[in-house]
């Protein structure tokens, strides 16, 4: 079993990384949202609205438990993925968890522009994303420091760096 599970907050990067990761590697990326929307043939914005976000959690749950078993793969979770259920400890006994570290500032600017798109950022001022981001991660941080790998993507926002950090990741998780 080789797994390699990519965590953090939405707009930390997991989708980025883990896209170079797979090209890296040549293990496959599967992006969990993605993943959702494919099998449920809604996007996830549809499935907030029309279940709520416990309903959306639900299905989440049931979609992580079959993205998992998958071999030989790299998949990036949802940003509250690891915060319900008993979903931080399966991943953790499922591959290599990787949590992806940002700062609020590097989160904020990565979401505000793009806020409209995040069904819990919909309609939030610019002040409220990030004051909505700041009390977040504090509530979530305690799920995502559970992940068995730590790495700080503060500084990745140019392509150089990216490579850089699958460099580092590589070597992190011994690929």
């Amino acid at each position: 079993m080789n797994r390699i599970i990519i965590l953090g907050y939405m707009g930390a990067g997991k989708t980025t990384i883990g896209k170079a990761m797979s090209k890296a590697t040549g293990m496959p990326f599967y992006d969990l949202d993605w993943y959702i929307e494919s099998r449920m043939r809604k996007t996830i914005s549809q499935l907030f609205e029309e279940r709520g976000e416990e309903g959306f959690r639900k299905i989440e749950h049931e979609m992580l438990h079959e993205v998992a078993e998958f071999e030989n793969v790299i998949f990036s979770c949802g940003g509250g993925t690891p915060c319900f259920f008993d979903n931080m400890d399966y991943l953790n006994r499922q591959g290599k968890t990787v949590y992806l570290k940002a700062c609020t500032d590097v989160l904020y600017k990565h979401l505000n522009m793009g806020r409209n798109v995040r069904p819990l950022l919909l309609n939030k001022t610019a002040d409220e994303v990030k004051a909505y981001i700041q009390s977040q991660l504090r509530e979530r941080e305690i799920y995502y420091q559970q992940a068995q790998y730590t790495f700080d993507v503060t500084l990745l926002d140019q392509y150089e760096k990216i490579k850089l950090a699958v460099t580092q990741l590589r070597a992190l998780l011994n690929l």
